[in-house]
């Protein structure tokens, strides 16, 4: 009995079924080509390969060996590699960590492991024999634990550490708060003065660089500035982060670390969100543009990130005079997920969805209740 096959097309598969499919079940070259010109063979191709995911090679017995001696490599070579002390040192506390880089525009979570110590506090990558961060106790003075919202929705806790250089430096571990305490624990035992800093500077970024005498930062959050033209450079998107502060508006290049662009808060004559094309090859964005008067000329400035209707707000209240609203001061409606100012969400409630407080309910009831008897 003789059994036809037919091919069948799915027209509701994807690329990546089609990768799954390979991944799976593999798929087998076996190819016998040969390029001709006017008849006479020139070039003659024989192929054979095989395509799957490295376990369904290993399952028919593909790359088994190659598979077998990698693993004992690998075996030998990651044991485990201590951090090498200084004479006398002693390890009080030893778990998985990570330390919050940020140089540039780079920045990111390092893990390893985190060594305190009877000296110092330190950072180790053992699987590079590399020392991630390093500080000696004595140059702690001051302790912060902050949270941190997480993409899957979850908080967790880091622990800042406020250097004497002037630094922030954030660290997170396995069991964050005891590695709080045991710090604390050591820095009092051995008698160094430090303090409990209840308010946080803004995470990751080393703004005191450049902040004056008294200046102190209002709002802040990452921006992509559009450069104007220099030289033979045509005007640029480039990324960095945008700060409202108590005396200017300025925005701060990250790949150099300097001021790209500030103006005086009392040259700020308003701002909007329109949506554009950033460039050629990029797609439509938002964009704030931000409306000054330099003392001769109107000229403006045009930034694309997040919140933007949040900075137009801020904004155009400093044009008006108003005392304007901090950005760190807004919250989230519980019920909707949209921001906006906390005082008008507990005394008003939500302008989207209508929520409105437990406080503002127990006050209206509280007010129908008195026109009733009345």
């Amino acid at each position: 009995m003789e059994v036809s096959m037919e091919p069948t097309r799915n027209s509701h598969a994807t690329l990546v079924d089609l990768l799954d499919r390979v991944l799976d079940k593999g798929l087998v070259i076996h190819a016998d080509l040969i390029i001709s010109l006017a008849g006479v063979p020139l070039i003659g191709v024989n192929l054979r390969a095989a395509l799957a995911g490295m376990e369904t090679m290993l399952k028919y017995g593909v790359m088994k060996d190659w598979d077998e001696r990698t693993r004992a490599w690998e075996s030998e070579h990651r044991k485990k590699k201590e951090i090498s002390a200084v004479p006398g040192e002693e390890t009080i506390l030893e778990m998985l960590g990570s330390y919050y880089y940020s140089e540039g525009i780079y920045t990111a979570w390092r893990m390893g492991r985190i060594y305190l110590t009877d000296k110092r506090l330190i950072l180790y990558h053992p699987g590079f024999e590399e020392v991630l961060f390093e500080t000696p106790l004595e140059g702690i003075k001051g302790l912060a634990m902050e949270r941190e919202a997480q993409f899957t929705g979850k908080e967790r806790e880091n622990l800042c550490l406020f250097l004497k250089s002037g630094d922030v430096v954030r660290l997170h571990a396995l069991d964050t708060l005891k590695l709080k305490e045991a710090l604390e624990q050591r820095l009092t035992l051995l008698g160094l003065t430090w303090q409990e800093i209840p308010h946080l500077p803004l995470q990751g970024e080393k703004v005191a660089s450049f902040l004056a005498d008294g200046e102190e930062v209002a709002c802040r959050g990452k921006m992509w500035h559009l450069m104007p033209p220099a030289g033979v450079m045509a005007e640029t998107w480039k990324p960095g982060h945008l700060y409202l502060t108590n005396k200017r508006l300025c925005w701060r290049y990250d790949f150099e670390g300097k001021v790209g662009f500030e103006i005086a808060l009392d040259w700020i004559t308003g701002s909007m969100v329109e949506t554009r094309k950033l460039g050629a090859t990029l797609k439509r964005e938002k964009v704030l543009d931000v409306v000054y008067h330099d003392g001769q000329d109107k000229e403006v400035a045009s930034f694309s990130g997040d919140h933007l209707e949040e900075w137009v707000r801020t904004l155009n209240e400093i044009a008006s005079g108003k005392e304007f609203t901090f950005i760190s001061q807004m919250e989230t409606c519980p019920q909707c997920g949209r921001k906006g100012v906390a005082s008008d969400l507990l005394e008003r409630g939500c302008d989207y969805c209508s929520w409105v407080s437990p406080r503002l309910k127990r006050q209206l009831r509280e007010s129908a209740l008195q026109g009733i008897a009345r």
